[in-house]
């Protein structure tokens, strides 16, 4: 136990460091967004970083820092080449404009306040399944729980790829300016990305909770899911959608919110 407690606290002050250090690249810059790609970044780095101070199962550890590095290198390439095409994310913009304006706060205070100081420890507690995961020794051998783990994490890799392509194509049209993209995996939940990413962490958690100690690491997978339909995710992006798109409404009402199932008929 004092040796996976120590590679916590290692993990945490690492985190702590290059989130600062990003944090003064991102005041420099006057824009946040890239914190997003680095969220993706910052999770193989967790993983990354138990890997060489770890001893447990070398493959089980293999098979976590492979899929996590997966998902993560995918999401943050296509992140950042969002950023750098589309330009500084808006709700950013938003949040960190309000706390100028209403409480007076500089562009440093307000990201690390909001932003940073927020989204690092999120992330720690995320990417536990690829910390406590690795940590033990036995069983020493990949059960059936870890292979249906992986095989999902793929399977949410594949299914937000899909979705982040579709969603694309669909912006570079000029015939869907202001219209709703309900094609393709966007008939079935309004949020395949978020899906995809869910399948990929509860996924890792499967292989982590092969070992005893990988199961303590549930609350990654719980706040990840939370953060995507409940705080940050979901509730942001439809919030703005309802007001843009006038078709937006009639779409959330005939289509799920998260897990894929059939469009709702029409009443």
């Amino acid at each position: 136990m004092s040796n996976t407690l120590e590679i916590l606290l290692v993990n945490a002050l690492v985190l702590t460091v290059v989130f600062t250090l990003l944090w003064q690249v991102c005041v420099r810059m006057n824009d946040v967004t890239i914190v997003d790609s680095f969220w993706a970044l910052g999770l193989v780095m967790m993983a990354l970083s138990t890997f060489v101070q770890a001893t447990g199962a070398a493959p089980r550890k293999l098979m976590l820092v492979g899929l996590c590095a997966l998902w993560g290198l995918r999401l943050a390439g296509y992140l950042t080449w969002r950023w750098r095409t589309q330009g500084p994310d808006r709700r950013y913009v938003s949040l960190i404009g309000k706390a100028q304006a209403r409480r007076g706060w500089s562009f440093a205070e307000a990201s690390l306040r909001l932003v940073f100081s927020v989204q690092a420890p999120m992330l720690f507690l995320v990417s536990l399944p690829v910390q406590l995961g690795q940590v033990a020794s036995s069983p020493a051998k990949l059960g059936l729980m870890s292979l249906i783990g992986a095989g999902l994490c793929l399977f949410g890799v594949g299914f937000e790829s899909l979705g982040d392509w579709q969603l694309t194509r669909f912006r570079k049209d000029p015939a869907s300016r202001g219209k709703v993209l309900d094609k393709g995996l966007w008939r079935y939940t309004r949020h395949p990305n978020y899906f995809g990413d869910a399948c990929a962490w509860w996924g890792l958690f499967l292989v982590a909770a092969e070992t005893d100690i990988g199961r303590w690491a549930v609350v990654g997978p719980v706040v990840l899911t939370w953060t995507l339909m409940r705080w940050s995710g979901a509730p942001t992006l439809e919030g703005r959608l309802r007001k843009t798109r006038p078709d937006y409404a009639a779409y959330m009402e005939r289509t799920s919110g998260f897990i894929p199932r059939p469009p709702t008929p029409a009443a």
